[in-house]
């Protein structure tokens, strides 16, 4: 597993406090105050590191650390089921074979199980060790969260959760444009965890965020102008 400090982001739970709080009805219902909410999420962090867990930060935060604009209230992370029972503090509320929903003193923990074996692959094969703040947390590279991301979308159609939908293309999309990656051998190995006809979907919706990204290179306006506004 690699290792990077350069461009640290800040610590876990400053993230996660920032997505929570960008929230209007997480202002509305005042549930907690951010510096609490902070703790916590960096809590979760230290207990998983001095239990020795062998984990990977996936989901919203690790998209983070590779591209702007992306913030989340939920911690994700792979792990072995059998250390789940090492962590007594996450009190489940939702599971089936490969998924386990969490709460950590008020913080969403999604756990996803290595018994699945493309979540195993990304935890074996496509990790690195990124820094939040001080802490070194082990994190799913580009490639890994890419996969992550388009395993779960045929899915998400299905269900037809379309704001989900929309987040997780954006994500394939930011991290495909900001590191470039072979794609196609990313395909390749979610082949085998997916219907053939979920594959030949997938494939339509890589080639339309290729070209969507394209567009946006070869749009007619010209080189920048001094009086342009910043970007928000």
């Amino acid at each position: 597993m690699s290792e990077t400090r350069s461009d640290a982001l800040p610590e876990v739970g400053e993230l996660v406090a920032a997505g929570a709080f960008g929230r209007l009805h997480w202002l509305r219902e005042e549930r907690t105050d951010y510096d609490s909410l902070a703790e916590r999420a960096n809590a979760l962090i230290d207990l998983l590191a001095a239990r020795r867990i062998d984990y990977v930060l996936v989901g919203g935060l690790a998209v983070a650390q590779f591209v702007e604009q992306r913030n989340t209230q939920d911690i994700d992370i792979v792990m072995a089921v059998k250390d789940l029972t090492l962590m007594p503090e996450l009190e489940v509320t939702y599971s089936d074979r490969d998924f386990v929903r969490s709460n950590f003193r008020g913080v969403t923990v999604d756990v996803l199980f290595t018994r699945n074996k493309l979540f195993d692959l990304v935890r074996q094969r496509f990790t690195t060790q990124r820094y939040f703040g001080s802490r070194a947390v082990p994190c799913g590279t580009p490639e890994g969260l890419v996969l992550m991301k388009l395993f779960a979308l045929p899915s998400l159609y299905r269900q037809g959760r379309t704001g989900k939908i929309g987040l997780y293309e954006s994500d394939v999309r930011m991290l495909v444009e900001a590191h470039p990656m072979d794609v196609e051998q990313l395909m390749g190995l979610l082949t085998p965890h997916l219907l053939a006809t979920d594959i030949r979907e997938l494939r339509s919706i890589v080639d339309d965020i290729r070209a969507a990204i394209d567009r946006a290179k070869t749009r007619p306006f010209g080189e920048p102008r001094a009086d342009d506004p910043h970007p928000l």
